[in-house]
């Protein structure tokens, strides 16, 4: 599996050496069955990229060949050093791309043996906001509604995302449930899926906020509210119905005609799937416009089956990150701060509680900002990933940093010591997709002398800081899941009865799964989950009397269901969130917007799709190819120098960074807008590391630059200094 959707592989190791022969769909699996898109693939197949081979530490400035037990003492030595002088000195970041043993194993590392706060993974770059939502709403992270809702909607909403790119199987289910309905797109940008789309919505930038509470504000005035669900199941209405913009000037606000709330708000009449990623996850607006969405299905009677709030997970393993890894949460979405919680953690890690950390830390930006001594990357590239990159680099040019990873990134470039880790089809355990289903994952091939395990290197430095915490420097992945479940027991995100047998039988098992039979159907509606669950994901009893003309009577679905969440009052929340103003506004300096976006060829900063002339270690990447209107492009075409190549080349600045582009004229990008590739090495140089209060995740998706003449040297990046 490559992203979110979870699709299960078929994988043959190569008759002679090393790798994969052949990567196809898996048509036994049960979340896609046999279905595949071409980059899942593709990436596994046969990933381009730097492969590591040998653990490699930095002599005289550069980066040489060594042994594990010399890379690994190196690590030993300043990690005991730092955390002795002080453990919050110590910053470990993981990834989406572990396997839930691994993502478990560095948590109980991190926060146990080392006791950092330092401690975050790359899903606070793409899921912070919405998880930071399901929260304030339910009272626990995760989608309400599962892929098994997708057929029965109506209606389906995708609101800044781009599903036909960055999940094409499950962007299929979508575009097939919505012939028979309709699909409407909410994207400054005419994308990929708004092309098939039969409305496409282009609010401003950062507008979303705005237009979803105008799209409310108008529900409210025309009575489409759902009452008895509102008023048995939920609390907050009324301030929040107080709280909502007129109409006219929300519509202004977001940059749409008055027209398009009133469609809008239509559509939410019929069962609606809500669909968000990173168009509205990454801002500083993420959780309030997250909050704003959800309210939007509470209210209108679209919580239930075949509707519902439902986020799109980016990375292959973000779900799984989020639920084991001692994240933002303890196990099994133990509150961190809870002591109870905390006290069960500390004794099933064999750690003094006083030793865990008291607060879930800063998120990864601000964890740079904390300047630590010591940082330890795991399937993770801040250089390139983290906004303002080039001041992260900074920073981890004054730390000691291990990089631990499969393939040579940007941060490789910065390391002291790096270790090589196996990849997917070399690796055992699970992961996590984002409609909760837990898959196994199996090595078809060995993997070469001198590359370890995720979970082999994590357990080797976790013994080397606590003799004990797993028992041997080379666990068995079945008994560190083992461990994890245990540890959900009796929690929301409970998957205590699912064991690796159970997932040999049934390929995969959607958690809430508390009992060897039980399967999580639709959250929060009572007897979704349970032992019959598996059964019928509906969560629907079938109890309802039908009449000769198939119609249902007297006690239908909807009359008999009932609802519980996890909240001190057990009712559902309506958000009292704001949302935040945008912190960089176009002006006359920089007059144009920039916004990222995921290109068709891959996830993890592009690492696995990159061409070999843009290998991290090759020198400086080829110029960012950005999208630009054709109007734009003209509006300035003082900056725009048509190359020996017949490219057009122009400079991209922020207050931030300068960077060589090549334009390419787009009327999908709007005008006045400028559209880069987030995987870019050069992207993030120009975004400003501003994050959204509650989530902290990054506002990625807007910051003001302007298009300059290149200068006769195209070849570097280089720092701006703002007028």
């Amino acid at each position: 599996m490559r992203c979110a959707v979870g699709c299960g592989h078929v994988q043959r190791g190569a008759d002679v050496g090393y790798g994969l022969a052949m990567v196809r769909g898996d048509a036994s699996h049960p979340v896609n069955r046999g279905l595949a898109c071409g980059r899942g693939i593709s990436e596994t197949a046969d990933p381009d990229g730097e492969w590591l081979t040998r653990p490699l530490v930095r002599e005289d400035g550069e980066l040489v060949q060594t042994n594990w037990t010399d890379a690994l003492s190196r690590v030993m030595r300043h990690l005991v050093t730092a955390a002795t002088r002080d453990p919050d000195s110590i910053a470990v970041l993981g990834s989406g791309q572990q396997t839930n043993e691994a993502a478990y194993a560095l948590g109980k590392v991190a926060r146990g043996a080392i006791g950092t706060r330092l401690y975050d993974a790359n899903t606070t770059l793409c899921m912070a906001s919405a998880v930071t939502a399901y929260y304030d709403a339910f009272g626990s992270d995760a989608p309400p509604p599962t892929y098994d809702d997708i057929p029965d909607a109506e209606t389906h909403v995708v609101w800044g995302a781009n599903p036909a790119v960055a999940h094409p199987v499950m962007f299929r289910w979508i575009a097939d449930s919505s012939e028979d309905g309709e699909l409407i797109v909410v994207d400054p940008v005419a994308s990929e899926t708004a092309e098939v789309a039969d409305t496409h919505v282009q609010p401003r930038p950062g507008g979303d906020y705005a237009l979803a509470r105008a799209v409310l504000a108008r529900c409210v005035e025309r009575g489409t509210i759902d009452e008895a669900f509102v008023d048995e199941y939920t609390t907050g209405f009324d301030e929040l119905v107080d709280d909502l913009p007129p109409v006219e000037r929300a519509a202004a606000d977001a940059g749409v005609p008055v027209e398009t709330i009133d469609d809008l708000a239509a559509s939410l009449s019929t069962p609606t799937l809500v669909y968000w990623g990173m168009g509205i996850n990454q801002s500083v607006r993420g959780t309030a416009t997250s909050g704003a969405l959800i309210d939007l299905c509470l209210a209108t009677g679209n919580l239930g089956p075949g509707t519902g709030p439902f986020s799109l997970t980016g990375q292959a393993n973000s779900m799984g990150t989020r639920v084991c890894s001692a994240k933002g949460t303890w196990p099994g979405h133990r509150d961190f701060e809870d002591p109870d919680h905390r006290r069960a953690v500390a004794e099933a890690w064999g750690i003094p509680v006083d030793d865990l950390p008291d607060d879930a830390g800063p998120g990864p930006v601000g964890i740079v900002e904390s300047e630590p001594d010591v940082v330890w990357t795991v399937a993770t590239n801040p250089v390139a990933g983290l906004p303002d990159a080039a001041a992260a680099r900074e920073t981890l040019d004054d730390a000691f940093v291990v990089v631990q990873d499969a393939f040579r990134t940007e941060t490789c470039e910065v390391a002291d010591v790096v270790l090589p880790a196996a990849t997917w089809g070399e690796s055992e355990g699970t992961v996590m997709n984002m409609e909760r289903t837990i898959s196994r994952v199996r090595a078809a091939t060995e993997t070469p002398p001198g590359i370890w395990s995720d979970l082999r290197i994590i357990a080797t430095i976790g013994e080397s800081l606590v003799p004990g915490l797993f028992g041997t420097r080379d666990p068995d992945p079945e008994a560190v899941f083992e461990e994890f479940v245990s540890l959900t027991e009796g929690t929301p995100a409970d998957c205590s009865g699912v064991s690796y047998d159970r997932l040999d039988a049934e390929r995969a098992v959607r958690w809430p799964a508390p009992t060897p039979k039980s399967a999580g159907g639709y959250r929060y509606l009572d007897d979704a989950d349970g032992d019959d669950a598996g059964a019928d994901d509906s969560g629907i009893d079938g109890d309802a009397n039908t009449d000769s003309d198939g119609d249902v009577d007297g006690d239908s679905e909807a009359d008999t269901e009932t609802w519980s969440f996890p909240t001190p009052s057990g009712r559902a929340r309506f958000s009292t969130r704001s949302a935040s103003n945008l912190p960089e506004p176009t002006d006359d300096d920089y007059p144009l917007v920039l916004t990222t976006g995921r290109e068709a060829d891959g996830y993890n900063t592009g690492i696995r799709s990159r061409s070999s002339g843009t290998a991290p270690s090759s020198g400086t990447p080829d110029p960012v190819r950005a999208r630009v209107n054709p109007e734009t492009i003209e509006a300035h075409g003082d900056a725009v120098v048509d190359g020996e190549d017949g490219e057009r080349r122009s400079a991209l600045v922020s207050r931030r960074a300068r960077v060589p582009v090549v334009l390419e004229a787009d009327d999908a990008v709007p005008a006045g807008m400028v559209w880069l590739p987030i995987h870019h090495p050069s992207t993030n140089h120009l975004t400003l590391n501003a994050v959204d209060p509650d989530s902290k995740e990054p506002n990625y998706k807007q910051c003001a630059v302007y298009l300059a003449a290149p200068e006769s040297r195209e070849s570097a990046v280089e720092r701006e200094v703002a007028p």
